[in-house]
Order: structure tokens, then C-alpha cells, then sequence
């Protein structure tokens, strides 16, 4: 038995879902003529409250595709220093869109209506024009931190006051939804545009979608062409996206679930140092300094256990739809039986 903690991205198809999939209704997405996608981007739209959506093959490329509607080159981006859309899409904020990056030095990948204040350049023409604030939700390298809705309220009055697009990477949002209660159209009334991921937490193969306005949509899907996103019988892989939002969103509390039991069993492991804060599906924990952490990866690879070398001694595990009761079971016990 392997247990796959890599990422909640490794999880594939529940056989229902497969099943939606092949008994989809397709047509060439190019020509705006796959019923499914349509159906999927009219859905995503209705549930946060947004005039339109687009699917994309990847949640980078939705990302990227927000940031180059938002901003001409020259302009400045402002996220927090962990955030993925700086860390880990292959730089393609410079690439893509020819922008500079204003980085906060945030609290677990999540910051303050103040910092961003004080990141906003002035309207001079030696500076670069701040244009765009980015927000992930949850925090990757924040370990599943969810934000708090006050602030980003706070943040919203920041970017109005000062001409500023609000963008959410919201990659694992739905987790936040859950774990917080909190209503998809909170989001929606929010920020100008929602990038969704839909092969992580909720468990399909491939794809996001952008929720903008009309207007930011219809310029999305002329970057999606120009970054070769443009699709065909993109239905089969929509048609999992309709089936994860009907049977897969409240069933992510069972991940938080799991991952906050494994929490607790690090927490009381000696040859752990430190466990950080766990509100979703994802833990974050350091070995003693004496355990070399690749050492400690290698190891649990050894008993069928796969986890995340993030670096800097920093460890994870991402609980999925994957992770059964047995696999639980037979995590804690093979954590609680390492010797260092």
C-alpha cells in the first residue's frame, strides 16, 4: 500500500466521475460548441456570482492569463513572497506579461490592507505603475491557511482607493469554503477575478477555470489562444469538473479531518520540532535539527509513505480523497514506530 502525500493533485477519477466523463456530450470548444464546457463555465459563473468563466488546462496558465488582462508591461504586481504566482510559475509574470513583483513579507503567505499600502508605488514616472494585487487562498506555503474574509475586505478598499485589479489564486478555495463556511459569492463580490483549480481537492485529471466579468473573459480567451490553451472536445475533462462540484466539495472536510488527526501524532513525536497551524488539508512540520529532512523523506519512502521536501528542513503532507481510514491508520503507525 502507497501513501501518496506528495500533493492533493495526484488523486485520479472516482469511477463515477469516470463514467461522467465518457457519457459526456461534446463538440469542438474552439467554435464555442461543446455543450459541457459551456455548462461547466455557466455554472462556475452562477455559484460565485461572476457574468462569466472560462476553463483552462492549467491553474497556471489561468493565473498568468489574469495578470497580463490586468496589467501592460512595465507595470507592477504586488503578492506576498511565497505566493504561487511568483514562486512557482516559472516566472511568467515577467515573461508573460512583462511585470515587476512587489513582494510582502506576509504571515504565512497571507498579508495586511496596510502592507499593501505600503508596497503601492507613487504616480511617478520612475517607478513602476502598481496595478494588480494577487491573493492565494488557501495558502500553499502557508500549509492551508485560510484567509480572513475582514481583511481581504480590507484589502478590496485598499485597491479601489488606489485604481488597483484584485486577483484570487483561488487553487484550493473550495477547501477555504468549507473549513470557514463561508459562501462562494463572498468571493464572487470581492475580487475581479477567481482562477479555480479543479484537479487538486476536488479530484478531476485536469483544469481550472477563470471567473472574471464579460469583458475580462472575452479578453481571457484571446491570451488562452495565445498562450496555447485553446481546446477541443474539452467536454470530457469539463463533465468531471460538473461532477466534483455536485459530489465533491463537502467531502473535503473529511480531508481536514485526517489531516488534522496526523497534526496531533506529529505534535507528540519526539523527533519532531514544530507542526504549524492546520486549518485545511494540509500539514507543514520540521524534524529535530539533528534529522537530515531528506533522510526523513527517504525513509518514509521506504514504508510506502510519499511526502514533500519543501526545503529549509520545512516538511508536507496534503491529505486528498485518495487517503482512505486504513491509509490513516497506517500512516500513524509508521510515524509512531520511526527511530532517530
Amino acid at each position: 500500500m502507497t501513501i501518496n502525500l506528495l500533493s492533493d493533485t495526484v488523486t485520479k477519477p472516482t469511477k463515477p466521475m469516470l463514467e461522467a466523463m465518457v457519457n459526456a456530450e461534446v463538440g469542438d470548444d474552439v467554435f464555442n460548441a461543446d455543450p459541457t464546457v459551456n455548462k461547466l463555465q455557466e455554472n462556475m459563473a452562477t455559484l460565485f456570482g461572476k457574468e462569466a468563466a472560462l476553463f483552462f488546462p492549467s491553474g497556471t496558465m489561468a493565473n498568468q492569463a489574469a495578470i497580463k488582462l490586468h496589467t501592460q508591461p512595465g507595470d507592477q504586481m504586488i503578492c506576498d513572497k511565497w505566493a504561487h504566482v511568483y514562486s512557482f510559475e516559472g516566472g511568467g509574470a515577467a515573461v508573460n506579461s512583462g511585470v515587476t513583483s512587489a513582494l510582502i513579507d506576509g504571515d504565512r503567505g497571507m498579508f495586511t490592507a496596510d502592507q499593501v499600502q505600503q508596497v503601492i508605488n507613487p504616480d511617478d514616472i520612475h517607478y513602476a505603475k502598481s496595478s494588480l494585487v494577487c491573493v492565494e487562498n488557501t495558502t500553499n506555503k502557508g500549509g492551508g491557511a485560510c484567509w480572513d474574509m475582514n481583511e481581504l475586505k480590507n484589502i478590496k478598499r485598499v485597491c479601489n482607493e488606489n485604481n488597483l485589479a484584485f486577483h484570487l489564486d483561488g487553487a484550493r478555495l473550495f477547501n477555504a469554503l468549507v473549513a470557514k463556511n463561508e459562501q462562494p459569492k463572498e468571493y464572487g463580490e470581492l475580487f475581479d477575478t477567481i482562477s479555480i483549480c479543479l484537479s487538486k481537492g476536488l479530484g478531476c485529471p485536469v483544469g481550472s477555470v477563470l471567473l472574471g466579468s464579460r469583458e475580462h473573459i472575452k479578453k481571457a480567451l484571446r491570451i488562452r489562444k495565445l498562450f496555447g490553451g485553446a481546446m477541443r472536445q474539452v467536454g470530457y475533462l469539463a463533465a468531471a469538473g460538473i461532477y466534483a462540484l455536485d459530489n465533491h466539495v463537502k467531502r473535503l472536510a473529511e480531508d481536514h479531518k485526517n489531516a488534522k488527526r496526523i497534526a496531533e501524532v506529529l505534535q507528540n513525536l519526539s523527533y519532531i520540532k514544530k507542526v504549524e497551524p492546520v486549518e485545511t488539508n494540509i500539514v507543514i512540520f520540521y524534524t529535530n535539527d539533528a534529522i537530515d529532512d531528506v533522510n526523513f523523506v527517504n525513509k518514509l519512502k521506504s514504508e510506502g509513505v510519499l511526502i514533500t521536501s519543501m526545503g529549509q528542513g520545512k516538511l508536507r503532507m496534503v491529505f486528498h480523497l485518495d487517503i482512505s481510514r486504513q491509509m490513516i491508520e497506517k500512516l500513524t503507525k509508521e510515524l509512531n514506530g520511526l527511530k532517530f
